[in-house]
């Protein structure tokens, strides 16, 4: 008698659903990534949004987060406007804007990110920091209109680190173009920068973290 309860008691076991004797939770989902921040610059001209690569260069972006979050940046201005000699059409060039180191609201310089590592290429609409040597960047920069390959860094020559950028143009690149052709001084501007400078530089009213 004790024999058979035993074997039922074994056959019941045997009956019972694997899931309730081994409860299985399933695997968590993996959190979602966080977005990078995107920044809008408002001008009289129409706005521009950039979406920084935290996620690449997260030095840089953070320093340029830095002036956003403390207004630095409002009242600042699109100055600069560089194409190849002659060059008049919209789509090649380089726009630069920020304080032009005015030394009242310039913060600690950063640590130069090459493209050799963050991998942002110098495309149409990529934002790009200005420096003189690496390491020197601060509150000045710049957007590609066009392929720019050459302010890339080359990675067979340690002497030329390149520039470091930093995000995208994500919205109004129409605006960006539109300063890009705007009327330039041949007098102002020092060294490669004489010629280029605008005539009436255009003010950024406001820049601003975009909120969802």
């Amino acid at each position: 008698m004790m024999r058979r309860r035993t074997l039922l008691a074994l056959a019941a076991l045997a009956a019972t659903p694997a899931w309730a004797q081994d409860p299985a939770t399933p695997p968590a989902a993996p959190p979602a990534a966080k977005p990078n921040p995107r920044v809008r610059l408002e001008t009289p001209e129409g706005s521009i949004v950039i979406e920084l690569y935290a996620d690449k260069a997260p030095v840089t972006a953070a320093n340029y987060l830095r002036y956003v979050d403390r207004g630095l940046f409002n009242g600042s201005s699109f100055y600069r406007a560089s194409q190849p000699p002659g060059y008049t059409a919209n789509d090649y060039g380089v726009v630069q804007g920020g304080l032009q180191n005015d030394p009242k609201k310039l913060l600690a310089p950063i640590a130069h990110e090459p493209n050799t590592k963050t991998g942002i290429l110098h495309t149409d609409g990529v934002i790009s920091m200005g420096r003189r040597a690496p390491g020197t960047a601060t509150a000045d920069w710049f957007i590609c209109v066009g392929k720019q390959d050459y302010l890339d860094a080359d990675p067979k020559d340690p002497k030329n680190p390149g520039f470091a950028a930093f995000g995208q143009v994500v919205e109004g690149m129409d605006v960006v173009r539109k300063l890009l052709v705007m009327p330039k001084d041949p007098n102002k501007g020092e060294g490669a920068m004489k010629g280029e400078m605008l005539v009436k530089p255009v003010r950024i009213t406001k820049a601003s973290r975009v909120t969802s």
